[in-house]
């Protein structure tokens, strides 16, 4: 029997929920195939530079990777028209969730998030001691004036996960950029925009500017989604170089390793690719809002690429009767809406899949 005793605080933490593969559940459930729509990833893979380029690295395996991942903070730089001192390479998005949170939260500091929002947040800060403060959403979206309310004098650190996992929503600019202005300069403000490539809406604001004049402003984004590199994990942060310098402190030496960053740098140069990959989810998601209504489902209107699609039914049930066609969902119950699933925007194919198979069960209800 096992004497030794992890952290208290460990107490209060669960592990994050990993779904069993697709070949498990195919075996399983004896089908010939499954369609993935559960993961929020990029559907139509990563660009065909980016997979050849990667057959010739293959012999520097043996060697280190550039700790401070120089060349593909310059190239970054470059294409954001920012200073190379003002990023921050990280192994997927969420490692530098984690650094912020390691370098900027005391135990007992508070930070402020949405109630449903990507749950690393809360994790991370109840791990290193910190107390999550929650916020609800009101109609998916983030409710700023209650975030700026629930300021205390233990507040550090502020996310705002724009557009929001699970929601796809987002924040209207003008009122996002009087939040950013009101929170008091010694807080963190963490703008979260691991979608920001998908979100074609007007009101969706442009951040980077803003670094600018707010110090305290920290902007995310990824590699994972748009680009299709989440199997390689690469993020990174664009901040005023001494939150750079702080997370360096922090951070494991060789945290990207080298096929990450040189995947990256290639995937940064077709942005033809990513402008392909934008437009098929845009389509994706006018037929998907278009087909959803005329079977009397609503949803949350998403600038990413997946949907919260509500039904009248428990999401749990839907999920289960979609994956005995072939078609993986993640259900709402776990994200904070029981009654909804939350969908990938996905090939035109597999979307018109999905419908079918809804109004399937529709009619059979």
């Amino acid at each position: 029997m096992v004497k030794v005793k992890s952290r208290d605080i460990l107490q209060l933490v669960t592990a994050y929920p990993l779904s069993k593969n697709l070949e498990q559940l195919q075996i399983e459930l004896g089908l010939p195939s499954i369609r993935n729509l559960s993961e929020i990833e990029n559907v139509f893979g990563c660009s065909t530079k980016v997979k050849n380029h990667l057959l010739n690295q293959l012999d520097h395996l043996f060697a280190y990777p550039d700790g401070a991942a120089r060349l593909l903070t310059s190239q970054l730089a470059s294409f954001l028209e920012v200073e190379p001192e003002q990023l921050f390479i990280g192994n997927g998005s969420d490692e530098i969730i984690r650094l912020l949170i390691r370098a900027f939260l005391n135990p007992q500091d508070e930070a402020v998030m949405a109630e449903i929002t990507f749950p690393r947040y809360k994790t991370n800060v109840t791990i290193e001691g910190g107390k999550p403060v929650l916020v609800p959403l009101k109609d998916g979206v983030h409710d700023l004036d209650k975030m700026l309310t629930s300021i205390t004098d233990q507040t550090k650190m502020i996310f705002v996960c724009n557009p929001n996992n699970p929601t796809g929503t987002i924040v209207e600019k003008n009122a996002l950029m009087d939040f950013i202005a009101e929170v008091p300069e010694d807080i963190l403000i963490v703008l979260d925009e691991a979608y920001y490539e998908y979100a074609t809406n007007d009101a969706y604001l442009q951040s980077i500017p803003l670094l600018k004049k707010f110090s305290n402003l920290v902007i995310l984004r990824t590699f994972s989604k748009v680009y299709g590199l989440a199997g390689l994990r690469v993020g990174y942060g664009i901040m005023d170089p001494f939150v750079a310098a702080e997370l360096n402190k922090v951070k494991e030496v060789f945290n990207v390793n080298q096929l990450a960053q040189t995947a990256a740098i290639v995937a940064l140069e077709d942005q033809d690719f990513r402008e392909e990959c934008v437009k098929k989810n845009e389509e994706g998601r006018i037929y998907l809002e278009r087909e959803l209504s005329s079977i009397g489902y609503t949803f949350f209107h998403t600038q990413a690429n997946f949907m919260m699609v509500h039904t009248d039914k428990s999401g749990d049930w839907i999920s289960s009767e979609l994956l005995k066609a072939g078609i993986l969902v993640r259900s709402g119950n776990a994200l904070g809406y029981p009654n909804s699933i939350r969908v990938t925007i996905s090939s035109m194919e597999d979307n018109q899949y999905f419908i079918q198979t809804l109004k399937s069960l529709r009619r059979n209800e």
